[in-house]
């Protein structure tokens, strides 16, 4: 059987190099992994609004000036490290039904702080945040999927 944690460092090394899969002979021991892919994003073409030609009935005098391009938003995310599931599994963000999450927005942690729990196999995994600072997203729900590599924290360094 394969030891947790080297199963844990091929992912973390599978997503660092975006492989999707990964095969591993180790004597007796093989091992393969596969990620899913990452969804698509697909843009929708702009709409085609046909104008009446110059001079044609309905035809306006004037030329409207294309919208101005909405002012780009500043990225309060920016300087954050995300702290990543190390395997697929369910979230949980408190340690039991009637407990207090384990972290909060706006939270300070350390690298050695729990910040939730991955359900993988029955098993509940601790997942400490292993960087220092303050909680400034919380990324997903708890009783939510999560798979390899997603994030699930924002922590801002301090």
């Amino acid at each position: 059987m394969i030891d947790i944690r080297k199963l844990e460092s091929l992912v973390r090394l599978m997503v660092e190099n975006d492989l999707a899969e990964l095969d591993l002979k180790d004597g007796e021991e093989t091992v393969t992994v596969k990620r899913g892919g990452k969804p698509v994003v697909l843009a929708a073409p702009a709409p085609v609004v046909a104008l009446p030609a110059a001079g044609a009935p309905g035809a306006a005098s004037t030329v409207a000036a294309p919208a101005a391009a909405a002012p780009p938003k500043w990225d309060d995310d920016a300087g954050c490290t995300a702290v990543e599931s190390p395997m697929v599994g369910t979230f949980y963000a408190t340690p039991g039904p009637d407990k207090p999450p384990f972290v909060q927005v706006g939270a300070r942690v350390g690298a050695d702080s729990i910040v939730c729990l991955v359900e993988a196999m029955k098993i509940f995994n601790e997942i400490k945040s292993e960087k220092s600072g303050t909680i400034h997203k919380i990324l997903v729900k708890s009783g939510q999927p999560v798979e390899f590599g997603q994030k699930l924290f924002l922590v801002k360094p301090s």
